[in-house]
């Protein structure tokens, strides 16, 4: 089985403020497995680190006002591209994420308010029937 996950859980030092969210409990899923870890901000050409980013009006925008939405979608298409000729049979994402939020993603606001909804990554998953499990789900 092919599991394509958020890099940053596996501890690539990709997230916004230079840092990551490594899992054990992703470590310990994932063994025996081929994995493949992507970062759909750092493919798309974002710098690490980088300034906070919400969806607002569905653009992704920056803390400071300033669209990042061509970044955050060409990266999404090119760890989607990866996702279909890799054929991975599922893929694992970081919560609450502008992009691979599966389930829950903050509201624009800046202020922590989460609503329901997925980052742009995971969307595009989901619209092409990959399996995207949230990393909460390993929690359950």
């Amino acid at each position: 089985m092919k599991i394509m996950v958020s890099a940053c859980l596996l501890g690539q030092n990709c997230k916004y403020n230079g840092g990551n969210n490594y899992s054990v409990k992703i470590a310990e899923y994932i063994k025996g497995y081929e994995v493949i870890p992507v970062c759909p901000e750092v493919a798309g050409g974002l710098p690490t680190p980088r300034i906070p980013c919400e969806i607002v009006n569905g653009v992704v925008t920056n803390k400071n006002g300033d669209s990042k939405d061509k970044e955050f979608r060409s990266g999404a298409e090119l760890c989607l591209k990866k996702a279909l000729e890799e054929k991975v049979d599922m893929v694992i994402l970081q919560s609450r994420s502008p992009s691979c939020g599966a389930k829950q993603v903050y509201d624009g606001s800046f202020s922590g308010k989460l609503i329901e909804g997925r980052g742009v990554f995971a969307q595009l998953l989901v619209d092409n029937g990959i399996k995207v499990l949230d990393l909460e789900d390993l929690y359950k």
